[in-house]
């Protein structure tokens, strides 16, 4: 009776949707599940920050609309914590926009820039949003093959002129989703030279910069030279501070990018609850250890499972950061169905890879947002079926 816009049909299935579909289906057949798909913290917001959500939600002063901007001590807490993280001085007038989330402002900064026929150059595999964002603006996607041979890297050489000339916009997330790769100074020396000569902007979603192990400190794009001419970067506390269901995140970086997201959003939304503002105030000032149990959890279980997979005969190679394990899975087998078949015959829920991306094809992936028990557990199924 009605038909969607072209925008709309162009778009993927929802991957995380599709994956939640099966998950239910199987819990509702009274399956015992154990759910390494979806990366979503299995350890609680921290209690102060909670504490502070609950007496910020009884003032009446935080009921009502807020600034589309963000509240200004929002602003400020984010501009001293990129100090004191990445050693980046941020002007939180001008060069910070508090977000409903990160993934929103991801999706909608396309908005800003592209024209139909415009291009945004988007790696693949990547997080979905990067695609559908270009997309509902009327752009279209030029992939970056993601490979193991370039360290899942784009290879900025091998991205033709005639791509070059019509692209605006380039995606980078590192720490990667989902092949838990890290980039070199090198790499990101060499991709702001890039942007700079061919005038793209660089979208950085540095959602996972705080989960690292083994002693290694992600950068921010921000802090290499040339950086604030082309850049805009887009962070979250969902990972970081286990507040994946409280939506607040933030874009930083060049006063312009910024500005015109803020005024796209301007259009769309009316702003983030200011209590979860002030909750998020609390995140970010107040006391961080926890953030370092955290990473010696998510260390430890991926240990386990990496090591329980390689003997198993899975190719997964230790990441540096993330909450991720990218496995390449056997040569004859095709990533969604050898998904389909450790829900059917193991009863464990993973990411095929092809899901991100048609160069994700011959790889999972694993999420550590279970505990040590389900970790090994799943080791123990799919030892049964291989």
């Amino acid at each position: 009776m009605f038909k969607l816009s072209k925008k709309v049909q162009a778009l993927p299935p929802y991957l995380f949707l599709e994956i939640d579909k099966a998950k239910r289906k199987a819990r509702g057949e009274g399956r015992d599940i154990i759910d390494l798909g979806i990366g979503d913290p299995d350890q609680p917001t921290p209690k102060f920050i909670i504490d502070c959500l609950s007496q910020a939600a009884l003032d009446p002063a935080n009921h009502r609309y807020t600034l589309d901007q963000g509240m200004p001590v929002l602003r400020n807490a984010i501009g001293d914590w990129y100090k004191r993280r990445f050693n980046v001085n941020l002007n939180p007038e001008a060069e910070v926009l508090p977000l409903i989330g990160s993934k929103e402002g991801i999706a909608h900064f396309p908005l800003a820039f592209l024209d139909p026929g415009d291009i945004s150059l988007v790696p693949d595999p990547c997080y979905p949003p990067y695609k559908g964002g270009t997309i509902l603006a009327g752009g279209a996607p030029y992939l970056m093959p993601l490979v193991a041979a370039n360290s899942f890297l784009p290879d900025l050489k091998k991205i033709p002129l005639s791509a070059r000339k019509k692209a605006k916009i380039i995606f980078i997330n590192y720490p990667n989703n989902p092949t838990s790769a890290c980039a070199s100074d090198d790499f990101y020396t060499e991709l702001i030279e890039f942007a700079t000569k061919n005038k793209l902007i660089i979208i950085s979603d540095l959602a996972y910069s705080e989960i690292a192990y083994d002693g290694y400190k992600p950068r921010s794009l921000l802090e290499f030279p040339g950086s604030r001419e082309v850049v805009i970067e887009f962070h979250s506390l969902s990972k970081t501070y286990n507040m994946t269901g409280w939506r607040i995140g933030w874009a930083c970086g060049n006063a312009q990018l910024v500005a015109a997201l803020a005024k796209v959003k301007s259009n769309i939304d009316s702003g983030i609850f200011s209590a979860i503002q002030l909750a998020g105030v609390a995140a970010l000032q107040g006391e961080q250890d926890y953030l370092k149990n955290m990473c010696v959890l998510y260390q430890q279980r991926r240990d386990i499972l990496v090591q329980g997979l390689n003997v198993l005969g899975l190719n997964a190679v230790k990441p540096k950061a993330t909450f991720y394990v990218w496995i390449k899975i056997p040569a004859q087998a095709d990533a969604i169905s050898f998904a389909a078949r450790l829900l059917k015959e193991a009863n464990i829920v993973v990411t095929p890879g092809v899901g991100f991306g048609q160069h994700g094809q011959g790889y999972i992936r694993m999420a550590l947002t279970v505990s040590e028990a389900r970790i090994k557990e799943a080791l123990g199924r799919l030892k049964k079926i291989s």
